[in-house]
């Protein structure tokens, strides 16, 4: 059973957003006190007492965007609106009662849907008192809140509650295998927004040729071939000394994070431009946090002249730290190889979860030690004496040695890609974390004792 869906509306700068992150207990929209910041639908499941709702934020009603991106923000509220379940309807409690606030009011009454008026930024008793006044507006009496305040969020939680007292109280159990969670990143406009709404098979975020368009980190579910997947679009990141703005610095920080929370991220690369320092940047970061990682080269069908495995020599030249990635050449706006790339992602989760015996890691082990020992510390070769998988996702492989600091970075790079091809790990990172031995430790610690 999909979970009850309740959507947060009003017009601009009332604080949705705010609202949406307090009642989510975690920062998910971008906050900024420049009006008209969301554009997108962003979701998130919330508990609100016993039950589990999926929580949507919007843009604001009325918004007069400078990208001229208006009539695509209104659309997205307007979806919003009719598969909510319940609306939670804000208005600025400094403001009054607004004409803007009138016509959403409006909108309200025709859709006949429940909704929940909350009168926000009341931070002082003085404030509080003038929710009073937007009973005006015919829905009832308005909870006095702050969303940066916390003030008002319990009572707003109870009535969502009540609104959807028909709806199950418990949370819907997991139906099957957790969603495949895949981070869609990538440099500006090289179509993220257009992959995410083919997989989702609607217009689930807008696609705009207006650089930057996604700011928020948008989560998509949806299902492919029986399978389930979340989908995260990302905002297009532009070379740091650009990054000024606080909300395209914000921007920046969700794709991070969004990288980091994914189980496998798609570089989504624009084949019809050269590779940019932006897209060196991702490819480092993704690196760096040991995430599975297909390279998909799209827009192909716009290319022209472009030899696959020329661009792939090309790509590999361009981003050394992803040397074991696959590559997928694919369209995001016909949907060529995107089953291809799905498939792709499924493997390299299935890599990056492996679990190998002890006795057959050490055995590996010995062999790679065998063939390249590391350099001499002084008078004496460094040790190795037994291995052992610490954790999945990313693989994880301790070694116990007698000495890890005279393995250096070109030693454990050797490690790290001979354990990828003895072991069924060849298209995803492997993190080598060398450790010295409980012998070696005691040792040491004598030696550094006074007699």
């Amino acid at each position: 059973m999909p979970l009850p869906k309740v959507a947060i509306i009003g017009r601009p700068n009332v604080g949705k957003s705010s609202l949406f992150n307090a009642l989510a207990r975690r920062r998910i929209s971008i906050e900024d006190k420049h009006a008209g910041i969301t554009r997108d639908r962003v979701s998130a499941e919330v508990k609100v007492g016993a039950r589990a709702v999926e929580l949507t934020d919007t843009g604001g009603v009325g918004i007069i965007d400078a990208d001229n991106l208006a009539a695509d923000v209104e659309r997205q509220i307007q979806i919003a609106m009719e598969e909510a379940d319940v609306l939670v309807f804000v208005v600025d409690v400094r403001d009054g009662v607004a004409v803007l606030d009138k016509e959403v009011a409006d909108r309200v009454r025709r859709l006949g849907k429940p909704a929940i008026l909350v009168a926000n930024k009341a931070d002082t008793r003085e404030l509080a008192d003038l929710a009073g006044e937007f009973a005006a507006l015919g829905l009832g009496e308005a909870i006095a809140a702050s969303a940066r305040g916390k003030i008002g969020l319990d009572e707003i939680r109870l009535r969502i509650d009540d609104e959807l007292r028909g709806f199950p109280a418990e949370a819907p159990g997991p139906s099957g295998a957790q969603p495949l969670k895949l981070a869609i990143v990538g440099k500006r406009n090289s179509g993220k927004s257009t992959l995410v709404n083919y997989l989702a098979g609607e217009v689930r975020v807008i696609v705009s040729e207006v650089p930057g368009t996604t700011r928020d980190s948008v989560d998509v579910p949806f299902e492919y071939a029986g399978k389930r997947y979340v989908a995260i679009d990302t905002a297009g990141l532009r070379k740091k000394r650009s990054t000024r703005a606080s909300v395209e610095f914000l921007s920046a920080h969700r794709t991070q994070r969004s990288i980091r929370r994914s189980d496998v991220t798609i570089l989504l690369i624009d084949c019809t431009s050269r590779i940019s320092e932006v897209d060196k940047k991702l490819a480092s970061y993704v690196a760096k946090e040991y995430k599975p990682v297909v390279i998909a080269v799209n827009k192909y069908d716009l290319a022209e002249g472009v030899e696959p495995e020329k661009f792939e020599r090309y790509i590999e030249s361009q981003l050394p730290s992803l040397a074991f990635a696959p590559m997928v050449f694919m369209s995001a706006a016909t949907g060529f190889n995107v089953k291809g790339l799905l498939e792709l992602a499924q493997d390299l989760y299935v890599q990056a979860t492996y679990r190998t015996t002890t006795g057959d890691l050490n055995r590996i082990v010995r062999e790679i030690y065998q063939t390249r020992r590391p350099r001499a510390a002084g008078r004496k070769l460094p040790k190795v004496y037994y291995a052992t998988q610490a954790g999945v996702a990313p693989p994880t492989i301790v070694l116990f040695v007698s000495n890890p600091k005279a393995f250096d970075s070109n030693y454990i790079r050797y490690v790290e890609n001979s354990l990828r091809k003895a072991l069924p790990l060849s298209e995803v990172p492997v993190k080598v974390v060398f450790r010295a031995s409980g012998g070696d430790q005691r040792k040491s610690g004598r030696a550094r004792r006074r007699p």
